[in-house]
């Protein structure tokens, strides 16, 4: 397994807090009794791994009685030109992911976020007053983000080969292990609240 650097920058955001603990571990095999915590949350993290995501959320479960979970999702609530972009970018991203070198990726990284995201997010600006923008894919997502913000995304989505995307439907057959799964209608789409 390979451990990410960022909780290192995590430390360094939290340093001045007394009340923070910080772990890196195996996620498969966490160093922590089983109901350790009222309350967990996991954020954009297991959709990128190699193993399926909702099997995942069921495992944590162990660790409290509360999750908060943020998945990546099928566009299941978007129209259907969402869909065929992702399916593009999905392909792109297939491609994409084989380059390991760092000048390469940030050079795309820049030409993706200058010449896909930022125009759709500008017109998607464009035409929000007319009530329109919701319908401009990435707009809703990114409008009032920073540019460091979109940068890193855009990294995120290209450059990362494993991404699991999730419909409503999906995440709503987790009931065999949650009693309640309430999954918020407003964005980032899919992110949800797990009780056992």
């Amino acid at each position: 397994m390979n451990f990410s650097e960022a909780i290192f920058e995590a430390r360094r955001n939290l340093a001045d807090a007394d009340n923070a603990l910080f772990f890196m571990a195996d996620l498969k095999c966490l160093p922590f009794r089983d109901d350790f915590a009222d309350f967990l949350y996991c954020l954009g993290v297991l959709h990128h791994l190699p193993t399926p995501a909702l099997q995942e959320v069921r495992m944590l479960s162990r660790y409290a009685p509360q999750l908060l979970i943020y998945l990546y999702y099928a566009l299941d609530n978007r129209a259907m030109h969402f869909r065929m972009l992702l399916a593009a970018a999905t392909l792109l991203r297939g491609l994409l992911s084989r380059i390991h070198g760092a000048l390469a990726r940030k050079l795309i990284t820049e030409l993706l976020m200058w010449m896909a995201y930022l125009p759709c997010i500008a017109l998607g600006h464009l035409l929000a007053p007319l009530g329109l923008g919701r319908y401009v894919p990435l707009y809703e997502g990114y409008h009032g983000k920073s540019l460091s913000r979109i940068r890193q995304d855009v990294y995120d989505h290209f450059f990362t080969r494993i991404e699991q995307r999730f419909s409503r439907q999906q995440i709503l057959q987790m009931t065999d292990t949650f009693q309640e799964i309430v999954i918020s209608d407003g964005i980032p789409y899919w992110h949800f609240l797990c009780r056992r």
